[in-house]
């Protein structure tokens, strides 16, 4: 590779990572304004329809284009008619895939409503099961120009998609609220929204499409059956579990979507009652969903470049950044778990009006830590070769919440969905940290600075404890909290950053990946 066109792909890369990085703060924080439009029975109409658009955002963004690029970039005899027919296998391959989950959906629609125990669903999964439609045609276009190193396109279809799609949830959920329309009805339109922001990224990669004249690949002759199955094993085996690592906490969802709610009225809990619990437990996911984002961000950049270790055999540069990635993983999540942890009551009143589930959100927020944990974990073995491993661990995770919703909650209530959701990301986070240690020493980073993390931590907690105290006397609602919430913040990052970095926990090079790194290097113990 010139090292033009590698150039090429670095700044690509740069563009799709900032492009996502958009896209999950958006997808995470337009959930806040909704719920207080809404409510939490409004709250938890739209969370049980979500993961199906989940599921199918993956597939489009981060699973099946991941495999694409990769076809179109093997370029075989080097001749153009075997990238027509790889994209033309991958095409019809998708077309059946989308169409075979629309039909899923969407015919099954009143089936999957019943098991989820709240048959008004119907409509909402119907809308949702759409998205699928558009699968093929996201996938292989964004597909195609990853593979040239253009990630402009796919970036602007995302950034513009998810854009549109929080526009139009958030008109929906005012226009329809004040003109009186059932929260079912509210529900249907922020779907719609979403197949409507996918429709218009569509037309922005068949633009993108013409101006570069990638038609001509669609419709050239010769596609053998051979041709056709090799490919279409390749796209749904590959596809399918490279997404799979993505897909953890939407999976999660799911499962909270088919057990809680039918769980907590069968347990005798009157049905509004019972979706106000599933939609006051479900204000954790946009919290999990942010602070994953904001945690993994800073160490998500070093997995590119242990695959070009990897690739290059370099295996200092893999255990050096492997380590460098965990550390960073590991201070930056646990920072913002225990940060959350302290300040939940505040936050739950400045983000959603009142303080219901504060201790079950408190629970839930140690998913951050495991879900950041996993990411970085996961995005490495799979760079490294271990495909099969990631997606056995994910799977007996995925198996661990299943048995632990439908006996905790059955005990617990929501407070039984919450530890559920811990315990299986943490026996998942687990088994990756030592699965990733057997082919990479970090044991020993992770004693070295195990206990300079749990002391910033614990002293970030008295300070906030501290804190939140003092201003107990001062009064209370909804703008108080916010006040105390944002200054908790700012005090709390301060204290645990001063200490990590008085500690050396961190080298002058790991504090690059940071922003404001050269002021906080001046307070590095560890400073070369």
């Amino acid at each position: 590779m010139s090292l033009q066109t590698n150039n090429q792909y670095m700044k690509g890369a740069f563009i799709l990572t900032i492009a996502a990085f958009i896209v999950k703060i958006l997808s995470a924080v337009y959930r806040v304004p909704y719920q207080n439009i809404v409510g939490d029975i409004g709250f938890y109409i739209y969370q049980q329809v979500y993961p199906i658009y989940g599921v199918g955002m993956i597939l489009a963004t981060s699973g099946f284009p991941v495999i694409i690029s990769k076809l179109a970039a093997e370029d075989g005899t080097g001749k153009r008619e075997y990238l027509a027919h790889r994209m033309q296998a991958a095409l019809i391959t998708l077309l059946i895939v989308g169409i075979s989950l629309f039909c899923c959906f969407f015919f099954g629609a009143s089936l999957i409503a019943q098991w989820m125990g709240d048959a008004q669903l119907t409509t909402l999964i119907k809308m949702t099961a759409f998205m699928f439609l558009l699968l093929p045609f996201l996938s292989i276009s964004r597909g195609y120009f990853q593979s040239t190193g253009d990630m402009l396109p796919t970036a602007t279809s995302q950034v513009v998609e998810q854009t549109v799609r929080v526009f139009i949830i958030m008109g929906a959920a005012i226009i329809l609220t004040r003109q009186g329309y059932s929260l079912y009805d509210v529900g249907t339109g922020a779907i719609a929204g979403s197949f409507i922001g996918g429709t218009i990224g569509v037309g922005i990669l068949l633009g993108y499409m013409l101006k570069r004249k990638m038609f001509s690949l669609l419709f050239m002759k010769g596609l053998s059956w051979k041709k056709f199955y090799t490919t279409a094993q390749i796209v749904l085996v590959h596809g399918a579990v490279f997404c799979l690592s993505g897909l953890v906490l939407i999976l999660f969802q799911f499962v909270d979507s088919f057990s809680i709610y039918s769980i907590l009225t069968s347990s005798g809990i009157e049905i509004e009652k019972a979706k106000a619990l599933k939609g006051i437990f479900d204000r954790g996911q946009p919290l999990i969903q942010l602070g994953t984002v904001v945690a993994s961000s800073f160490s998500l950049a070093l997995v590119p470049i242990v695959t070009a270790a990897w690739i290059k055999g370099d295996e200092a540069t893999i255990q050096i950044r492997t380590a460098s990635a965990l550390k960073i993983t590991l201070v930056v999540a646990i920072g913002a778990t225990m940060g959350l942890i302290n300040i939940i009551k505040p936050t739950n009143i400045m983000l959603f009006a009142n303080d219901q589930g504060s201790g079950v959100l408190s629970v839930l927020a140690i998913a951050i830590l495991f879900s950041s944990l996993i990411l970085i974990c996961t995005g490495i073995l799979q760079a490294l070769g271990y495909v099969l491993v990631v997606v056995k661990y994910i799977l007996l995770g995925l198996g661990i919440k299943i048995i632990g919703n439908y006996i905790g909650v059955s005990l617990l209530g929501t407070m039984g969905a919450s530890l559920s959701t811990v315990i299986g990301l943490a026996v998942m986070a687990t088994l990756f940290i030592r699965q990733l240690h057997k082919r990479v020493s970090l044991l020993a980073t992770i004693k070295k600075i195990l206990p300079n993390v749990c002391l910033a931590a614990l002293a970030m907690t008295i300070v906030l404890q501290a804190w939140l105290f003092l201003f107990s006397f001062l009064g209370d609602g909804r703008i108080y909290s916010a006040i105390l919430s944002l200054s908790s913040v700012i005090l709390g990052a301060c204290v645990y950053l001063l200490i990590i970095l008085k500690s050396g926990c961190l080298t002058e090079e790991e504090l690059a990946f940071f922003p404001f790194s050269s002021k906080l290097n001046r307070l590095n113990s560890n400073r070369k």
